[in-house]
């Protein structure tokens, strides 16, 4: 999984071609906490499809706003670098996080 930020994430998602996974976090979100094995496995399952990546949202909250991420978790799906999908907050469980990446593949 890449880890994004402020420098390289207009390469590894804007630019990127095909799709790109994006779970937006912060060091102090514990919903955020919980999810991390689950991305991860998502990684493991499905990263030969589709590249996936996180960004620190607390080292880099003004790219997070320019992504309109306001509240934590996000989970983002990217696709030639427009931001096509995206779950927020509550609706960050296991069950739709996998639906989203399988619309996507």
């Amino acid at each position: 999984m890449k880890e994004l930020t402020r420098e390289n994430f207009e390469t590894e998602v804007l630019q990127a071609p095909g799709t790109v996974f994006v779970d937006f976090y912060s060091d102090g979100c514990v919903p955020c906490k919980a999810l991390e094995p689950f991305v991860h496995e998502m990684h493991q399952k499905y990263g030969d499809r589709m590249t996936f990546a996180g960004l620190n949202t607390t080292k880099a909250r003004r790219l997070a706003i320019s992504q309109k991420v306001l509240g934590l978790p996000v989970m983002a799906i990217y696709k030639n670098g427009e931001k096509v999908e995206e779950l927020v907050k509550e609706d960050c469980t296991h069950e739709n996080i996998e639906a989203m990446i399988n619309r996507h593949l």
